[in-house]
């Protein structure tokens, strides 16, 4: 059976070396992320053309996601490029100070409203929790902090305040340039980083379709405010990130496992698409081999549900990308010949509203009840194979359609193959039957397998699936 969970590969340096996208494009990548955090607009518009150009000459859709930077609250950079901070010491973030004139005393902070986010009594995590501060007083722009936790501290680590409460917008003056660009790159997904409200995710939406973009938006749950508000936050975006670095740093380590699980279970009863991220397979950045731990983690997401895993530094700046992507297919393909993941009782007590969603869940009833070899989805839009992706299954979901766009957007739901097809006439039956022939060409199904096919009525309109039918093929199919 192919791999029902999808893969998500950060480009970066590692993935620009001739071949390498190549192979991660063979060894199955579904979507490629491009983190605007880093290099600049030219740059990501090279990878997002070879990924285009690649793709094509492989014969199969790779979607793009493109991460905004967000309102990333940084310290500035050090005269010596780094100091040591040790317990006890007294430390002072300032936010008027030059960010270039960092000292062993003090250093400035990007994020200039910083000051009047915290007050006494506050904890300051710097580097991802590395460094430790407790506010003592804030007078004027100057947040004066006693170290609790010391160490090393280098040029533009990040900073986050414990169990959140930073009022930074979640879309900068950055972001919003930023968007446009996504729009010009016709990108499938775009990402929003660090929202706080619905209200983040609708005003990306807005302006992502001011500028042309037609792709899903996908929240990060990064910020403690957010979970608060997850309800809202999901109904508002087509897929959620659980990005457990920022995440982790503001509710605790301890919380992220519990919330994780959570997440990906509230996604899929919203029938949006989840991408686990962060450290899955983090010491492969330097090992061609992942840990256990790694293994056992990548393995427990993939059990919970999530559409899809996610590897950043591993694929963009490691030694090993192939590797990486290499280990999370093979425990992709092992965990998910579990009974947790092949079987469900999801919705089963649920009323539908729509008539599409109604389909598409008697069709996986259907695929879960009778030995069925595949599901054939004709689809504009892509929403029916996104609703059969929801239930837990171990058939693959086949969406046929004429759309690049919608056969790159599936590349993130869980399950579901996407394959280029034309219709090719207005008979139904006469459509089904090239479906299936199409399924056999591919050599997903052959004569004696039971298909389920679903389709709509009249033929290419959107949101329009009325009709599941069952065929066995190498049988003729007609309208009746």
């Amino acid at each position: 059976m192919p791999r029902r969970t999808k893969i998500v590969a950060t480009l970066g340096p590692a993935t620009d070396v001739a071949g390498v996208l190549d192979k991660l494009i063979e060894i199955g990548v579904d979507t490629v992320r491009m983190n605007l955090s880093h290099d600049t607009h030219k740059i990501h518009k090279k990878r997002a053309d070879l990924v285009h150009d690649r793709a094509q000459a492989h014969g199969r859709p790779v979607g793009i996601l493109v991460d905004l930077q967000g309102p990333k609250i940084r310290v500035g950079k050090f005269k010596n490029k780094q100091i040591i901070l040790k317990e006890g010491d007294e430390f002072i973030l300032d936010v008027d100070m030059d960010l270039d004139a960092g000292t062993q005393e003090r250093v400035g902070v990007t994020y200039k409203e910083l000051h009047n986010d915290v007050s006494r009594g506050a904890t300051l995590l710097l580097d991802d929790g590395r460094i430790v501060l407790w506010v003592e007083k804030v007078e004027g722009n100057e947040i004066h902090c006693r170290v609790t936790i010391g160490g090393p501290l280098s040029n533009n680590k990040g900073i986050n305040r414990q169990g959140g409460g930073l009022s930074a917008t979640a879309l900068t003056g950055k972001d919003r340039e930023d968007i446009k660009f996504a729009a010009e790159l016709d990108a499938d997904y775009l990402a929003v980083s660090f929202p706080r409200t619905a209200d983040d995710v609708n005003e990306a939406r807005e302006l992502f379709r001011a500028a042309g973009g037609k792709g899903g938006i996908v929240a990060k749950i990064e910020r403690a405010e957010a979970i608060d508000e997850i309800e809202s936050i999901l109904e508002a975006s087509d897929a959620i990130m659980v990005a457990r670095g920022d995440l982790g740093v503001e509710i605790g380590d301890a919380a992220v496992p519990p919330i994780q699980k959570r997440l990906i279970k509230l996604a899929r009863s919203h029938n949006i698409v989840v991408i686990t991220a962060t450290q899955m397979m983090e010491s492969m950045i330097e090992s061609p081999i992942p840990t256990r731990a790694e293994v056992s983690d990548v393995a427990n997401a993939v059990i919970d549900g999530t559409d899809a895993i996610m590897l950043s530094a591993e694929t963009a700046a490691g030694k090993y990308p192939v590797e990486a992507v290499q280990a999370m297919d093979r425990v992709c393909l092992v965990a998910e010949q579990t009974h947790e993941v092949t079987h469900s009782e999801h919705r089963m007590e649920v009323k539908f509203k729509r008539i599409d969603e109604a389909i598409a869940m008697a069709t996986m009833y259907s695929a879960n009840h009778l030995p069925v070899r595949a599901i054939a989805s004709l689809t504009e839009s892509g929403s029916t194979a996104l609703w059969m992706s929801r239930i837990s299954s171990g058939v693959p979901i086949y969406a046929l359609t004429p759309h690049v766009e919608t056969r790159r957007k599936v590349t993130l739901y869980r399950g579901v193959y996407p394959v280029g097809f034309e219709l090719p006439s207005n008979d139904p039956a006469e459509v089904m039957q090239e479906a299936v022939d199409e399924l056999r060409r591919r050599g997903a199904v052959r004569d004696g397998d039971i298909v389920v096919i679903t389709i709509g009525e009249p033929l290419a309109k959107p949101g329009g699936t009325n009709t599941m039918k069952i065929v066995t093929v190498g049988e003729i199919i007609t309208d009746e």
